[in-house]
């Protein structure tokens, strides 16, 4: 390259190029020598192997023996199974959370020599855990092939094994699927790599050991309703390693008493007293919480006198909802209308579209207890057979925000007559048995309502700033959630509940 002058440049006196890097001292042993040279049938198998499924589930297995591990799966039709945290282990630092992969230890020093006994006495250890903060995805930004919470989930893991070293696997779930607990998803993937079935499992010598057992100082009682669900005893950690006695019952909800008598090949809801037809035509509203069984019972009852369903869940707003029923009347067709209709407020728009086509209005009035839905809606969303229209999970805070609202219907609103409906689940067998053996997660005790972390559908419905307070609701107790932490409620959701799902109520 030629100067100003036309002249080449002079060379520098120095390299231009970069000095070489120094390359890191590496230590090799003679273990890792032989390993290289050794041919791959002469290989041991790694102690720990890891796989996952999809985005929901990781499953570690370890053997430290092939010979060891053969003939223990061999007999091992019993199961002990444990959950992780605040049962086998808890956080060196005391924090509520491992600050990372080295956070650990053993919940009590008698933890390791009692599990490694109950894999000397023939049972199948295995650990069955909620794990929602692991993410599965790849690490892009920083070019690794696995999440850091994953990476640290499995340093974890793979320490507390080798420190046990008996046949062992672990099921983590990281999403809101079936595989979460009390969900039976990890049980049956358990199963399915273990080759087992019901039968081949003694479930009245099995076990699950869990904190979560619905006390009052529990988060949930997950792990108790993964044990029923299971068929298997449950045991809290204080019970198992401390040998203290049971906690008083802890009320878990069951679902047997609702189950009708004489079963038939539907399912169906019973009312006192039964649906009638009175008019040629007229609108029927429900009122009732989420997953009380409002659809099935238009289904079983409303559908077959010829009603037509307006919902909102499917056409998405009241207003919208208006327009369908007012298109229907004006067709001469009759109309339930298939929503939670919880206050007088709401109700009173459909009163005034039955006074503007000059026809009576009735109202079905559903009882069921919050306990009820909240078990309704975990059968629905964890058995398709239970669950036409693919309904997803339903989040805590959409039985607190209609237990809030909640208004019972009166005659004086202007309906012709008020139909209450007691639940009653009616089914084949294997119906009944989906449904009873489906355990949902809820607390007996207080359940803390964390109000400081809010999400907002649009930035634009609502830019107040929230209030950071934190409440405790006790049981029966339906606190005003929302004017309580934010003056806009309509578009408040609670991020951190117990599903951490998005929620808006509906009517």
């Amino acid at each position: 390259m030629s100067g100003r002058e036309g002249k080449r440049a002079v060379s520098p006196t120095r390299s231009i190029s970069p000095p070489p890097l120094r390359r890191k001292v590496t230590t090799v042993t003679k273990k890792s020598v032989a390993n290289f040279f050794t041919p791959a049938s002469q290989k041991k198998p790694e102690a720990i192997t890891w796989r996952v499924l999809g985005t929901s589930l990781v499953v570690g297995k370890y053997a430290p023996s092939t010979s060891v591990a053969h003939s223990i799966s061999e007999r091992a039709q019993k199961v002990a199974s444990f959950d992780l945290d605040s049962t086998l282990i808890k956080t060196r630092s005391g924090a509520v959370f491992a600050k990372d992969p080295k956070d650990w230890q053993w919940w009590d020093p008698s933890v390791p020599q009692k599990v490694k006994e109950l894999s000397s006495q023939g049972y199948q250890v295995v650990i069955f855990s909620n794990q929602k903060m692991i993410k599965i995805q790849k690490d892009i930004k920083n070019g690794k092939s696995e999440s850091k919470s994953l990476s640290n989930f499995k340093e974890k893991l793979s320490t507390i094994m080798a420190q046990l070293d008996i046949p062992l696997s672990v099921y983590a779930a990281t999403n809101d699927t079936e595989y979460r607990k009390p969900r039976l998803g990890m049980w049956r993937e358990f199963q399915d790599d273990y080759d087992l079935d019901v039968s081949g499992i003694d479930l009245k010598e099995s076990f699950f050991v869990g904190d979560a057992a619905g006390r009052p100082q529990d988060h949930s009682n997950v792990d108790r309703g993964f044990a029923v669900n299971a068929g298997m005893a449950f045991k809290t950690p204080e019970e198992f390693f401390l040998e203290q006695e049971p906690p008083q019952d802890a009320g878990i909800f069951n679902p047997a008493r609702f189950i009708e008598a004489d079963s038939g090949p539907e399912v169906s809801l019973q009312s006192t007293p039964s649906f009638t037809r009175k008019h040629p035509l007229d609108l029927v509203i429900f009122c009732g919480s989420p997953a009380a069984g409002k659809s099935t019972f238009f289904w079983n009852n409303l559908e077959p006198l010829g009603y037509e369903r307006v919902n909102q869940d499917i056409l998405g707003s009241r207003p919208k909802c208006l327009k369908v029923a007012r298109e229907l009347l004006q067709a001469n067709k009759s109309v339930a209308v298939d929503n939670t209709n919880a206050t007088q407020e709401v109700r009173a728009y459909w009163i005034a579209l039955a006074k503007e086509f000059k026809i009576p209005i009735r109202c079905v009035h559903f009882l069921a207890s919050p306990e009820l839905c909240k078990h309704n809606a975990a059968a629905r969303a964890s058995n398709k057979e239970l669950n036409p229209e693919s309904r997803q999970t339903l989040p805590g805070i959409a039985f607190i925000d209609y237990a809030r609202r909640y208004q019972p219907p009166t005659l004086e609103e202007g309906f012709e007559d008020i139909t209450p409906v007691e639940f009653r689940f009616k089914g084949t067998e294997e119906e009944k048995k989906l449904w009873t053996s489906t355990v949902c997660e809820y607390n007996t005790g207080p359940i803390k309502v964390d109000t400081g972390y809010l999400r907002t559908k649009s930035k634009r419905q609502n830019t107040d700033p929230p209030v950071k307070r934190r409440h405790e609701v006790q049981p029966g107790e339906t606190p005003d959630i929302y004017h309580d932490i934010h003056p806009k409620p309509r578009s408040c959701a609670i991020d951190k509940c117990k599903t951490a799902r998005d929620y808006s109520p509906t009517t």
